[in-house]
């Protein structure tokens, strides 16, 4: 999808702002053409102060299962596993029961050290409390979450932002947008727009994810 607009870059002084949240806003009004305000709003009303435990749970095994993965697969399976997993319902429940959870969870998905380490989770938060680890997120930010099985310096910005932090995921999609906007990652091509907009970091990373997931030709904007 293409209506004209793109993104106009200085080459001494970084792209205009105003091209810059032009471009922005005409993605945010097709990805929520699309069909996709709720994943906007969803990510909007996310606060890290108020996500339980079984949310957390949840987020972490979604952002586990989705490494190298396309969501599309994700999202077909994923249901099966939470079953598998007493739908996320306490980490101590899941840990009694950790054994049979993991087997039911491999006929749905059959990656043995992807849902071993979401029963790693589940095991940590049982054993530290999950308030304990909540604080340790709050005042460590990201840095934390790298310390859960199967999560890396990518996938802990996208658990991070999952469970209300206000981070941009450096995906792909956003690499290639920020390298183009002339941009030295996408953080800062996402604060550029914040400061404008007024819309939360991690909403900002949403709408460019998703438009980038409904138009392949997304860098058409960008250059």
């Amino acid at each position: 999808m293409s209506n004209g607009k793109s993104l106009v870059v200085n080459s001494e002084r970084g792209p205009r702002r105003e091209d810059l949240v032009s471009v922005y806003l005409t993605m945010k009004e097709h990805v929520v053409r699309m069909g996709y305000s709720e994943e906007i709003d969803w990510q909007d009303a996310r606060s890290i102060s108020s996500v339980s435990e079984r949310e957390f749970l949840a987020e972490g095994a979604w952002v586990i299962l989705s490494s190298g993965m396309r969501e599309s697969v994700i999202a077909r399976r994923y249901p099966q596993v939470s079953k598998a997993f007493k739908d996320w319902s306490s980490a101590q429940l899941i840990v009694a029961n950790r054994r049979e959870c993991e087997r039911q969870a491999l006929l749905a998905f059959n990656n043995i050290a992807k849902i071993s380490a979401i029963g790693s989770l589940c095991e940590t938060v049982n054993a530290s409390g999950y308030h304990r680890v909540l604080a340790r997120i709050q005042a460590e930010g990201v840095d934390h979450l790298m310390n859960f099985d199967y999560i890396g310096p990518v996938t802990s910005y996208h658990f991070a932002k999952n469970i209300g932090l206000d981070v941009v995921k450096p995906d792909r999609h956003l690499a290639r947008m920020a390298a183009g906007a002339g941009y030295l990652c996408p953080e800062e091509l996402c604060r550029d727009i914040a400061e404008v907009t007024g819309d939360k970091l991690s909403v900002i990373d949403v709408v460019l994810w998703r438009y980038a997931t409904l138009d392949s030709l997304y860098m058409a904007l960008i250059t």
